[in-house]
């Protein structure tokens, strides 16, 4: 069986996550306890105990959905003691990237959460608030959600930023533009197109002030070869090199998450088990994409368990 570990993007935060696994193992706890340390801040306590608004600002979920998941992973291998789970490929939704990267041992834990403390914030400082937006396309063809942004944009930015499953869809960009996108969709034929309560328009040319700032960190970053490929959301190809990997972060801040395109391509590179570390959203996406799979999530201690009896 060839398995892929996948990392969940933002949106997966919860007040209350990670609050058993750490109850649970003792590497989940030496993980939040790191993230703490590393960003001088109590985040575990955040995510365990709220406020739900402060843990949704970005610079706080960013880093916290990170924690999460390498605490799941990290309680994964512990209680894997000498028989570790393999896994040939590692891949990300967005800052799930960043997670991927970290598990694959290309980023080590308190870097990662550092940087995702300042995307959090360059993305949210790139725009001033209300005047970007994203918006979900349900129910489209891929080719019709990006003629659709292309004919709502004018002079403006808007454009698809998630190509997450076949029918489903983001667009990110002004406002005004995301709000005129969504008539013309559902004109395409769009099931559903709403807008989303979110605090910034991400992936798109609107985040470029934000790229410019990753750039400069990732450029101060040390970034080793991962242990595994990553299957890179800019590119939904494999990647092993430290060198391309900095490239693709920096890219990925204002380029597409072809999500639908990486599950596709994993599958065709023989992965037949995806595993989601940390979530549940990704895996409902893979149902839609790909079938003759396993995929699963695992995010408790039994989920942990109930994954090592069966392999």
């Amino acid at each position: 069986m060839t398995r892929v570990f996948i990392f969940p993007g933002q949106g997966s935060q919860k007040v209350g996550m990670g609050k058993a696994l750490a109850e649970a193992s003792a590497e989940a706890r030496a993980v939040f306890q790191e993230v703490d340390e590393a960003l001088g801040q109590n985040l575990f306590k955040l995510m365990t105990e709220g406020p739900a608004d402060e843990l949704q600002l970005t610079e706080n979920a960013q880093p916290a959905i990170m924690a999460n998941a390498i605490a799941v992973f990290r309680a994964l291998q512990g209680q894997a003691g000498d028989g570790p789970v393999s896994f040939a490929y590692v891949a990300g939704h967005s800052l799930g990237e960043y997670s991927a990267l970290c598990a694959a041992g290309s980023i080590d834990l308190a870097t990662t959460a550092r940087l995702l403390k300042l995307r959090g914030q360059a993305m949210q400082a790139a725009v001033p608030v209300g005047e970007g937006a994203m918006a979900a396309l349900l129910g489209i063809e891929f080719e019709d959600a990006v003629k659709a942004a292309e004919q709502a944009a004018g002079t403006q930015v808007c454009a698809v930023a998630n190509d997450n499953a076949f029918g489903q869809a983001v667009i990110s960009g002004h406002a005004a533009a995301v709000e005129r996108c969504l008539p013309i969709a559902k004109d395409m034929g769009a099931r559903k197109a709403m807008m989303l309560p979110v605090s910034a328009p991400f992936h798109c040319a609107l985040m470029q002030p934000a790229a410019e700032r990753m750039a400069d960190a990732l450029a101060a970053t040390e970034i080793r070869d991962p242990i595994v490929p990553l299957f890179a959301n800019v590119t939904a190809a494999p990647v092993g090199d430290a060198a391309t990997i900095r490239n693709l972060l920096v890219d990925q801040v204002t380029g597409m998450v072809r999500w639908r395109e990486s599950v596709i391509a994993m599958r065709d590179a023989g992965v037949d088990h995806f595993i989601e570390l940390g979530g549940k959203v990704l895996v409902p996406m893979i149902k839609r994409i790909v079938e003759d799979v396993e995929s699963e999530s695992i995010v408790e201690m039994s989920d942990i368990d109930s994954l090592l009896e069966a392999v």
